[in-house]
């Protein structure tokens, strides 16, 4: 097997490589905190579309590790070519069928373009070999593009504000410097692919096929995820493209909710706190308030990672016999830590201090890049970056 010293190749918000032990480090993470946080069994079945990073990834193993679901996973992964690395989400998804299997846990994973047809056949094939049906589907796609399943047509997403054109601070992540950045004004075709890509028609899509298909249980449980923010990313997110899609993602779950009630089963959108994602490092203004917030949460002891939102979210909210908490919009707020009003108030305190000068001093934008690094399997305590590893891994 080719083995290979991985390290990492960083500009900007992308990682072109990823390290397999230090995936494989962050996944055992995960799973422990699953372990801890969950009753051990609870759900039968779970289907993850997204399941090989982020709140995605969370969700897969707090499913089958914290209540002893079986699991069958959607992704879009690079297994390794030669001795060039995969992908950090293939990584990820090698250990997590490596302690699925070890604990006697069913997992398939099917690899290919969620948005397409083909995927949705396949992945209802291997629901039915698991001999059981789905008691959790969790849609967790963050992809900037989606292809009509029924043409050629390819939708793209932006990241623009619907209103003036916006500016603000933001941090370069080549120079760690503080800078201004200007996004001009979406148009409105921008803003209906947007929605196209990152709204809730792929979700009801995957729903309608499920039942269809007679795979899922009567009172089966759906969630996806969501973030508002708070006012200082207010004009570029959820007040511009973006927030559109959620705002179409939202009212899907609210949808699809009244149908699955009908039988005892239910749909929500959960909105999740601001975390270091791939994602989250793309958007202008993003990493520069991640950094501010994450001094204030760790230093109030307030502060979680993706796999400890998880685990409460399923605790307190989506997990069997609980009864999610809503809001007006009947959504699940689990970033109530973060949008704290105390929290907030510290926040835009630094915010109106930070500068290149002072930028590690009053925040952990140290942190936001260990954290980012994290995600490739880099900088993982215990791993020893020096030593060749094999760069091959398999989902089976």
């Amino acid at each position: 097997m080719p083995t290979a010293v991985i390290n990492p190749r960083i500009r900007g918000f992308i990682c072109t490589t990823a390290h397999p032990a230090g995936c494989a480090a962050n996944v055992r993470g995960l799973v422990d905190l699953a372990r801890k946080g969950g009753p051990g069994k609870g759900i039968g079945a779970v289907l993850v579309v997204g399941s090989s990073t982020g709140y995605g990834l969370a969700s897969l193993t707090t499913a089958l590790f914290g209540y002893g679901a079986d699991a069958v996973g959607v992704c879009f992964e690079r297994p390794a070519n030669g001795d060039k690395p995969g992908s950090a989400g293939f990584y990820n998804l090698a250990e997590v069928h490596r302690q699925a299997k070890a604990a006697g846990r069913k997992l398939t994973t099917i690899n290919g373009d969620a948005f397409s047809h083909a995927v949705k056949a396949q992945t209802i094939a291997a629901v039915k070999a698991l001999g059981r049906p789905i008691d959790m589907v969790v849609y967790s796609l963050a992809s900037p593009k989606r292809k009509d399943p029924d043409s050629d047509t390819v939708w793209s997403s932006v990241l623009k504000p619907l209103g003036d054109a916006y500016t603000a601070k933001t941090v370069d992540l080549d120079t760690d410097a503080i800078k201004d950045v200007t996004l001009p004004t979406a148009s409105a075709e921008e803003k209906s692919n947007t929605i196209k890509v990152m709204g809730g028609e792929d979700w009801r899509m995957w729903m309608d096929a499920l039942q269809a298909a007679g795979v899922l249980a009567p009172t089966c449980r759906t969630v996806a995820y969501s973030y508002i923010g708070p006012k200082i990313t207010h004009p570029i997110y959820r007040a511009g493209t973006i927030g559109a899609a959620k705002d179409h993602l939202e009212a899907t779950g609210r949808e699809l909710n009244a149908h699955l009630a009908k039988t005892g089963g239910g749909a929500w959108v959960s909105v999740n706190k601001a975390l270091v994602t791939q994602a989250s490092s793309a958007i202008p203004v993003v990493p520069l308030y991640i950094s501010l917030l994450f001094k204030v949460m760790k230093a109030r002891g307030s502060h979680e990672d993706t796999g400890e939102q998880i685990v409460r979210l399923f605790k307190d909210h989506i997990g069997p016999g609980r009864t999610p908490k809503l809001d007006e919009q009947a959504r699940i707020r689990v970033d109530d830590w973060e949008l704290d009003p105390a929290v907030q108030a510290e926040v835009d305190a630094l915010w109106g201090q930070v500068s290149t000068a002072n930028l590690r001093s009053i925040s952990d934008y140290d942190g936001f890049k260990a954290g980012f690094r994290r995600l490739f399997g880099f900088e993982v305590p215990g791993v020893d970056y020096a030593q060749p590893v094999e760069v091959a891994a398999t989902l089976d």
